[in-house]
């Protein structure tokens, strides 16, 4: 399976994502996607939503840093042996924009 980064640059959950891959030497598409949220087509195409950071591993999206961040130990990290992690989070896309929402230019990372 092959991964996928969705995130923007100065994003601070984002870093921690992409610490978290390289800590793991894991290679993966990297997706930079646009400051302002109604510009990230991307990201909503793949998560239904439009904050980031999202990572896609095969048929498998997750939208949570945290979700992110156990599913890379629990599938990657030392101690696995690369059996397929669990494939149910808590948390899901966060957002659907069924209509703009007054936040969608601001350029943020996550809901705050």
């Amino acid at each position: 399976m092959a991964l996928t980064l969705f995130h923007v640059d100065w994003c601070p959950d984002c870093h921690v994502v992409r610490q978290k891959l390289s800590a793991l030497k894991l290679s993966y598409q990297d997706v930079v996607v646009p400051d302002s949220r109604r510009m990230r087509t991307q990201v909503y195409d793949v998560s239904g939503q439009y904050y980031v950071p999202v990572l896609k591993d095969g048929d498998l999206i997750l939208t949570e840093t945290e979700d992110i961040l156990n599913y890379l130990d629990t599938r990657y990290g030392a101690n696995s042996e690369g059996d397929t992690a669990p494939t149910h989070f808590e948390s899901q896309a966060r957002a659907i924009p069924d209509t703009p929402d007054k936040d969608d230019d601001h350029p943020s990372c996550r809901i705050n």
